[in-house]
């Protein structure tokens, strides 16, 4: 039996951060998602796997949950990541162009990639709200209507080459600061 059929709607977030080398700080990251604003462990998010480059200094948490409850878990995610990552820090192989360098979101079962986008771009609006100077790219069905695929933006900002961002004008927010980057959702 299907899990659409029990009623589960369960989406994916594969969220790329900028910090690989200290396990600590990766390890807060993905608690933050696991935990509710009370503090409690949320039954419904699950951190599947953590995978982790120290060359790059880079690192991919996927996170799963309802898609009703998956951008809470990603925002508190995300603030923990920002809280602790500083670009002008970093080093590493892998180009990172931000603190949080990608957070593609995607269907798992009984959800569309259009409720998808409608849970990045809400996403992008409370980051808006709680990271000052946060610089945000949208692709894929969160950035409407052109819906430029995530190669498409990648193009278009120069993302594997390291420059200097901050003459970008991001689809939300304020230029590209330093401490923070930017970020593609």
């Amino acid at each position: 039996m299907s899990s659409s059929r029990l009623g589960l709607r369960l989406a994916a977030c594969l969220l790329n951060i900028s910090e690989a080398r200290r396990k600590n700080i990766v390890e807060n990251i993905a608690k933050a998602a696991l935990l509710e604003k009370n503090g409690q462990t949320h039954p419904e998010v699950s951190v599947l796997n953590i995978f982790s480059d120290r060359d790059y200094n880079r690192s991919v948490i996927t996170i799963a949950a309802s898609v009703d409850d998956l951008g809470n878990s990603v925002l508190a995610a995300c603030l923990e990541a920002f809280q602790s990552i500083n670009m002008e820090l970093q080093e590493g192989v892998h180009p990172c162009l931000g603190a949080v360098d990608l957070i593609p979101i995607y269907p798992l079962s009984g959800v569309s990639v259009e409720e998808c986008g409608a849970v990045a771009r809400s996403l992008a609006e409370s980051l808006l709200l709680h990271v000052p100077g946060c610089s945000l790219f949208l692709f894929g069905e969160a950035d409407l209507p052109e819906k430029r695929t995530l190669v498409q933006r990648r193009k278009q900002l120069g993302w594997f080459t390291r420059r200097d961002f901050s003459t970008l004008e991001p689809d939300l927010g304020a230029a590209p600061a330093r401490r923070c980057g930017l970020t593609v959702l």
